[in-house]
């Protein structure tokens, strides 16, 4: 079970889950990462996997193409590979574990960042200036989202507009407050901040903070946990988040990955029942990303059923 990198809340729920469901499955869940969210790392992750022998891996990947070869190499060996949160090309992996289309979650950032600029007396119809801020562009649902959020943007609030960017921070907590620190030093006017990575969401709140910046003076949003964002909602840095469940979403990668590793076959239209989670559909890789081809057996995307905004009214009721 291969996160991007080890230590950031998003990717240590999603092993907590995957442990928690795996023990009642009776699969053994190998968490393997680094500190460093790096092709390089995880291809030597990836290395170390096949030489311990795994049935499966079930991997977040770091970049949309640069892991293709080495996952081939890995399915050549007999292993099953499947994706969850960040794919790669849909020839190199069996099943991808998906928080949301595209569609899906770009309006869920821009619908969040429209209603906390309304809550705090801003018209989201008039002129709003904004920026996107997240890992890089390498990471296709990240990027996916950014480009349908833009699209959502041109359509529902036309008299929006981006001031740079987007601006990325490689996944590296440090550069995401140093990055942060820079678009506010940039666009001392900006309205909105859409952070649509986990590293970047917490950083832009810490670089807001650090100039003395809340959420009546600036509106930032995004995906992250809540355990990541808590402090930064009781501080008063931001008033709204957004994210899925991602201890479901880690087990269902390692469930899928097991499933498919134990013999058992799956193709895109079948409804999948997973023992303490529920019904899973499996839908054809255009639901991603369009155009994609499915092969006939053992490949599509898995979708998560619900995504949840948070905010002070609910986040005591999530422990992730």
């Amino acid at each position: 079970f291969i996160p991007k990198l080890t230590g950031n809340s998003f990717f240590e729920a999603a092993n907590n889950g995957a442990q928690k469901f795996a023990a009642d499955w009776g699969i053994t869940v190998k968490y393997m990462g680094s500190a460093t969210a790096s092709v390089t790392d995880q291809l030597e992750v990836i290395q170390q996997a096949m030489d311990a022998g795994v049935d499966a891996i079930a991997i977040s990947s770091v970049d949309a193409k640069a892991l293709d070869e080495k996952l081939k190499e890995a399915q050549q060996a007999g292993i099953i590979v499947c994706t969850w949160d960040s794919d790669v090309s849909s020839d190199a992996r069996s099943l991808m574990v998906s928080q949301g289309t595209p569609e899906i979650l770009g309006k869920m950032l821009v619908d969040m960042g429209a209603e906390a600029l309304q809550n705090r007396g801003k018209d989201p119809n008039g002129e709003i200036k904004y920026a996107w801020h997240y890992s890089q562009a390498a990471v296709a649902d990240q990027n996916s989202w950014y480009v349908a959020g833009e699209a959502y943007i041109k359509e529902k609030y036309p008299k929006w507009v981006v001031v740079g960017g987007p601006f990325y921070s490689e996944q590296d907590s440090q550069k995401s407050v140093s990055i942060g620190e820079s678009i506010l030093d940039a666009y001392q006017d900006i309205d909105l901040i859409i952070c649509n990575d986990s590293t970047a969401l917490p950083g832009q709140c810490q670089a807001a903070q650090n100039k003395g910046l809340g959420k009546d003076d600036i509106t930032i949003t995004g995906f992250c946990t809540p355990s990541g964002m808590s402090a930064y909602l009781e501080a008063g840095i931001l008033e709204r988040w957004g994210l899925w469940d991602c201890g479901i979403q880690g087990a269902l990668g390692c469930y899928f990955a097991a499933y498919l590793a134990a013999g058992n076959t799956c193709k895109a239209g079948e409804t999948i029942d997973v023992p303490g989670i529920g019904k899973c559909e499996i839908v054809t890789n255009d639901a991603l990303v369009p155009g994609d081809t499915t092969a006939e057996v053992n490949n599509g995307v898995v979708l998560l059923p619900e995504r949840v905004v948070f905010t002070k009214d609910n986040i005591a009721n999530y422990n992730f």
